[in-house]
């Protein structure tokens, strides 16, 4: 094991295992947070074993998000490459949770530092697309209102109520929505 996968024996790969294809097709972005993303990870291309490299397509359609997110294992630049996109980080505690924010326009790059909660979000009148390259083979990804709202049991709302100085109803109500998975 390397990084949790098996390293493949070198005299056994053959081209396939470095090649992934479709990168270029939009994807459809009729769903609740009008965003998907198309990861190619470790999982999808066997030869980004120990490269330490993945990348994402991410579709937007106007008004569409990549909801609050992080990855455990990995920073992230992206490159939009049409639309507008408005995208952002939150620092750590230790730094008062600043928060820093851009607007792309096509051929813009921005960094998110590795764990950092981001996003982005399409505040053009056309769709937008973008590019994401992480420094992992596999980094992983936690949506925070997913992660928060629709635990798997959820997180009892004594906490929630308390964490977020919110009442039962609103938790209740919170817990009770179809958290969903922008990621194929």
């Amino acid at each position: 094991f390397v990084n949790g996968k098996f390293c493949k024996n070198p005299n056994l790969t053959v081209a396939d295992d470095f090649f992934f294809q479709g990168l270029n097709i939009p994807q459809s972005t009729d769903n609740k947070v009008r965003s998907l993303i198309t990861g190619v990870d470790v999982n999808k291309m066997p030869g980004l074993n120990t490269l330490g490299v993945s990348v994402a397509r991410i579709d937007f359609a106007p008004n569409g998000v990549n909801p609050p997110h992080f990855h455990p294992r990995s920073s992230e630049i992206l490159m939009c490459m049409e639309g507008e996109l408005y995208v952002g980080f939150v620092l750590s505690n230790a730094f008062e949770n600043r928060f820093i924010t851009k607007v792309l326009k096509p051929g813009d790059l921005f960094a998110f530092p590795l764990g950092m909660i981001h996003f982005q979000l399409n505040i053009g009148k056309t769709p937008a697309v973008a590019f994401a390259s992480f420094g992992s083979q596999n980094p992983g990804l936690i949506t925070v209102g997913n992660a928060v709202f629709g635990a798997n049991p959820p997180i009892g709302p004594e906490v929630l109520i308390k964490a977020f100085q919110l009442d039962k109803k609103t938790i209740d109500y919170l817990q009770s929505q179809l958290w969903f998975n922008n990621r194929i």
